[in-house]
């Protein structure tokens, strides 16, 4: 990870990662090739990281480029690259110029092997960077109501996936199947004994679960994170990564952005980051009192955005009277969902995961009293 530092003299985090050698995967050039775009330089390609081989920068042809790989199945399909065309066709369709939805132009996908290509945007920095320096401010929330807010109001397509969204998986809160075993850390493991040994969690995920197909549905996004968003040089807003876009219950959109605020609050007590940062030490090690007396701060400092947020999606549509419960009960899952992700290389779990699941379990299972707390609210002043 590389750091450069702004006119304020806080350090701006700016994440690139070595990317896979290109010979290894013969379909990007390929693919490239097909679009007339020349190929990549293999000296001046750098990669964003996350789960799927990526790589960005020049081609030999002068254009800038992202290129992402996913796996297609044995069979040939590729579902998760054709929800993310299927977003590209409705998009297309059904947003104006100007749209507060936006994402990087498609130059070319291939469903045959999973590669498809969008256009670098320049200097731009992802959401995760934003929200470590503290620049994720009340404004790029409301950019990001709107364009969820948009998202959600696009309407059903025959092009939509209607299978359910694949978390949180109901099977593995009865046991990880053995190949999910031998794939994750201790600490993973760790995590998930922490929902599976919970009855209540367990039962309040269920009802979660069996909600969905009963509630009006929407086009969501699906897996709503930080890192999902990236602002460009003009400081406008984006959302990509559309691999699990479908047909889905609008209310795990919010209640991810929301666990995303929720997660970097606790985050904050242990590691401060943002304007939380200047001189305090890290957290490890705190008294029980100063533990809840920084975390009762980091609450107040960032629930503001999820209001922000919000706000500015109920500018964009009239949401059904449960949604705002139901949020609140997908904001608990997502902070379960990221305390597992984020032991990957973990032998065990840390303070911060603890809390992150206490937090998540609060909320999880009083879902209406949270709705409240997290200022979800209907105007009519109240969380139904």
């Amino acid at each position: 990870m590389t750091t450069t530092t702004p006119t304020s003299g806080r350090p701006r985090t700016r994440q690139r990662y070595r990317p896979t050698e290109l010979d290894a995967a013969p379909a990007v050039s390929a693919l490239l090739d097909r679009l007339g775009l020349g190929s990549l330089d293999p000296g001046a390609v750098t990669s964003f990281g996350g789960r799927n081989d990526n790589w960005a920068g020049p081609t030999t042809t002068g254009a800038d480029v992202f290129v992402k790989t996913v796996t297609p199945l044995p069979g040939g399909d590729c579902p998760e690259l054709r929800r993310a065309l299927s977003f590209e066709e409705l998009a297309g369709d059904r947003l104006p110029p100007g749209s507060p939805l936006r994402s990087p132009e498609l130059l070319g996908a291939d469903l045959a092997t999973g590669v498809s290509v969008h256009r670098l945007l320049p200097d731009a920095r992802s959401g995760a960077e934003l929200v470590l320096d503290g620049e994720f401010d009340d404004e790029l929330c409301r950019a990001a109501g709107r364009a969820v807010g948009t998202l959600h109001e696009l309407g059903a397509d025959d092009r939509l996936d209607t299978g359910q969204a694949p978390l949180p998986p109901l099977a593995w809160l009865r046991a990880l199947p053995w190949s999910a075993v031998l794939e994750r850390s201790m600490a993973q493991i760790a995590a998930w004994q922490l929902v599976q040994d919970d009855s209540e969690v367990v039962a309040a995920l269920h009802r979660l679960r069996e909600l969905e197909p009963a509630v009006p549905l929407a086009p969501a996004h699906c897996d709503l994170r930080f890192d999902q968003f990236i602002r460009d040089a003009e400081g406008r807003l984006h959302l990509c990564d559309w691999e699990e876009f479908r047909l889905a219950d609008p209310a795990r959109d919010v209640g991810a952005f929301a666990g995303e605020w929720l997660f970097h609050a606790t985050y904050s007590v242990f590691a401060p980051t943002g304007e939380a940062a200047g001189g305090e030490n890290t957290g490890f090690g705190l008294g029980h009192a100063e533990i809840l007396a920084r975390g009762s701060a980091s609450l107040r400092r960032h629930l503001p955005r999820v209001s922000a947020f919000w706000q500015a999606y109920l500018e964009c549509r009239t949401p059904d009277p449960g949604l705002p419960e139901r949020a609140a009960a997908y904001a608990g899952w997502h902070l379960y969902d990221r305390l597992i992700a984020t032991a990957e290389s973990h032998a065990t779990l840390n303070p911060v995961a603890r809390a992150a699941a206490g937090i998540g379990r609060t909320v999880l299972l009083a879902p209406a009293a949270a709705s409240h707390t997290l200022g979800l609210t209907l105007p009519d002043g109240n969380p139904r």
